[in-house]
């Protein structure tokens, strides 16, 4: 019986999931899934990515279990921010997207990122109508993370590696986090970026422009 609920529960995100796809479309909007554990720096990468000029019309989507401090820090860049509180729920739902698309100018945007709250387990489970999903990973959270969450691995389009430049101080194996996410997903495009020293932040911008401006 419990199988049967959660299924349903599946299939209800589904179909509220494509339709947030069709308006996705409707607005030539791409959009990404942006997914890491607490902490490794997903909305530092994206205060540097709006400040790179990249040319892209970019909005935000903040997800958290409460409070709006990155929100804040999104807005102070200019970019169209709408917050998402779960209020204890570990993952964004397509219908928690659903619900606030109507705050955000989508038909003036070329790139939309939904910060998914911090958890590696559920926010690779849930489809919210992306057209791709991007991890980030701090290096300092350890080099055993591919094997112990393969599923956010194998779901992702791209790894940002963060805080590239803790490397010297950290007791971590880059290439083996590297070699154990392409044995998950050998089509995962890895960046190794540093919010700090701006190293590989310009690698990232390129393919992210690349991917959506194509779309």
């Amino acid at each position: 019986m419990k199988v049967k609920v959660v299924t349903k529960i599946l299939e209800a995100n589904e179909r509220i999931a494509r339709e947030n796809r069709r308006l996705f479309d409707n607005a030539a909007l791409f959009v990404i899934n942006l997914m890491s554990g607490p902490g490794a720096g997903k909305t530092s990468i994206l205060e540097k990515t709006l400040t790179l000029k990249t040319g892209l019309r970019i909005g935000v989507i903040e997800g958290d279990i409460a409070g709006s401090d990155d929100a804040e820090r999104i807005e102070k860049h200019g970019a169209p921010v709408v917050q998402i509180n779960t209020g204890g729920a570990c993952h964004l739902d397509a219908n928690m997207i659903h619900e606030v698309l109507q705050d955000l100018p989508l038909q003036d945007l070329d790139l939309l990122f939904i910060e998914n709250v911090g958890n590696l387990v559920c926010p690779a489970e849930f489809k919210v109508g992306e057209d791709i999903k991007v991890m980030v990973l701090s290096i300092a959270e350890g080099h055993d993370k591919p094997l112990k969450y393969p599923l956010m691995f194998q779901e992702s389009s791209a790894l940002l590696l963060n805080k590239i430049d803790l490397a010297p101080y950290l007791d971590v194996d880059i290439n083996k986090i590297k070699k154990d996410a392409l044995s998950l997903n050998p089509g995962l495009k890895i960046f190794e970026i540093s919010c700090k020293t701006g190293e590989g932040l310009s690698a990232w911008t390129d393919w992210l422009k690349e991917k959506a401006l194509r779309s």
